[in-house]
């Protein structure tokens, strides 16, 4: 999927975006006679999408300070000017619709799925292969989805754009609700059409496993956690995810897209542009890697807290010192999930693992509500990290060690304000942190935004 995504990257040009700053309108409206029309011209499409999930307002940066930075788990330190003021008011709840990093998490996930739009208008109306067409618009449906998912839990009401923008044309909004069960719909059909497994230089794409995980979780924060169990075990049943023998061997290069992993978003080094950020933006120092070390994505002494004398995870997941390069102990709290060795600043080849088969175990604990069968899967997640088992004699409420098990599990890796909202939770945050000032859950839809569409209004 790596050597793909660069043999492709030129074909974003035919399914980039306007200029209008919503960007639901590719500019390929101008093309679309001359390029969609063949097999080749839909798998490259769908191709600069995928692309499109590496940029910095989805995965580079704009999803880990919507999701990490906004919960308890990671923070921007002491640092308030500049680009750092930005990343200090959203995990402050004091950011205006001004900010610039949820602006551009806005806008660059519409021109996503402006992409993914394109694509599913066009290909009922060409002649492919019955498989290939159903696995092409999965794709496209579980791209488009993901997006939409992170839109409506970070925005609330937006709009719900499921066919190509026409100039002229009015956005209306609507609830996160609505968006939500459309997303029900969306990922039923692409797990339908969509493959278990890829070989080759295709691993890496959209999965059936994919496509139900998501699917899982959308259900889970409709409530609806009957349906939500039924999809979680075919997936425990048929996808053939397992658990790596130790936490340490998820992360890295030499372990992306292993068996535990359903799906990541792939980066490439090289100096072509699709590198990714985390290397350079999660260290604290210029002695970890090459070029700066921007100490963004701070842990919090709450997140390091969360972990268990003895927890493997830790030590994989998060330091809170770090060696100099004069061999001196330097005291600064930094992730190391995403650690790599790089040649260029801001080009590391670490993929971003969005989903993984650890969710899917813990998701359906989730589902099931307190059981002895919940445990187990609890357990199963815990025995990995060397800890010992839990059960409903252990102190606190099953939700309350369910969303302690899935915090220093999954830290760091975008789940964390998703879970604080589907798990009620997030008001604890709010006022467990002195320095947080507002209240506000959603974030503003972006200024620029509203004033296009004055008959937006925010949640």
């Amino acid at each position: 999927m790596k050597r793909i995504l660069y043999i492709m990257l030129c074909t974003a040009l035919f399914t980039g975006c306007s200029e209008d700053f919503t960007d639901l309108a590719p500019i390929s409206n101008r093309n679309e006679a001359d390029f969609y029309n063949t097999a080749e011209d839909f798998e490259a499409a769908v191709t600069a999408s995928y692309a499109g999930l590496q940029s910095t307002g989805v995965y580079g940066r704009g999803y880990w300070t919507m999701f990490e930075m906004r919960s308890d788990n990671t923070d921007q330190g002491p640092d308030a000017t500049g680009l750092a003021r930005q990343y200090t008011e959203i995990n402050a709840f004091t950011e205006d619709a001004l900010n610039e990093q949820v602006t551009s998490a806005w806008s660059e996930s519409y021109r996503v799925i402006a992409n993914c739009n394109v694509i599913l208008d066009r290909i009922p109306n060409v002649e492919l292969d019955a498989a290939l067409s159903d696995q092409l618009a999965g794709e496209a449906l579980f791209i488009r989805s993901l997006m939409y998912y992170h839109l409506a839990i970070g925005f609330g009401n937006i709009p719900l754009q499921l066919t190509p923008f026409v100039a002229g044309d009015e956005l209306t909004q609507v609830d996160e609700t609505t968006v939500l069960q459309q997303l029900v719909t969306d990922l039923t059909t692409a797990e339908q059409g969509l493959p278990v497994s890829y070989s080759g230089s295709e691993v890496g794409k959209a999965t059936k496993g994919a496509a139900a995980t998501l699917l899982a979780k959308v259900l889970l924060t409709l409530g609806e956690n009957s349906a939500a169990e039924t999809v979680l075990r075919r997936i425990i049943a048929n996808y053939g995810y397992e658990l790596v023998p130790n936490y340490s061997d998820l992360w890295g290069v030499s372990n992306e897209n292993n068996v535990e992993s359903i799906f990541e978003v792939q980066y490439i080094s090289g100096g072509i542009g699709q590198g990714s950020l985390f290397t350079n933006d999660f260290s604290p120092s210029t002695d970890l890697q090459t070029g700066s070390g921007f100490g963004r994505n701070r842990p919090t002494q709450s997140m390091m807290d969360a972990y268990e004398d003895g927890d493997l995870r830790y030590d994989v997941s998060m330091a809170a010192t770090y060696e100099n390069l004069e061999g001196e102990t330097v005291e600064q709290l930094h992730v190391k999930k995403y650690q790599s060795d790089l040649a260029i600043e801001n080009d590391s080849d670490i993929n971003f693992v969005v989903f993984r088969y650890a969710d899917v175990l813990l998701m359906l604990a989730e589902a099931l509500g307190e059981t002895s069968e919940s445990y187990d899967l609890i357990n199963e997640v815990r025995n990995r990290a060397g800890l010992a088992d839990i059960d409903a004699s252990s102190p606190g409420t099953f939700e309350e060690k369910l969303l302690q098990e899935r915090r220093v599990e999954l830290a760091f890796e975008n789940h964390r304000w998703a879970d604080l909202k589907r798990f009620n939770a997030t008001d604890k945050v709010i006022d467990a942190e002195d320095f947080i000032t507002g209240t506000r859950e959603y974030f503003y839809i972006p200024q620029r935004e509203m004033d296009i569409n004055p008959n937006f209004v925010q949640n």
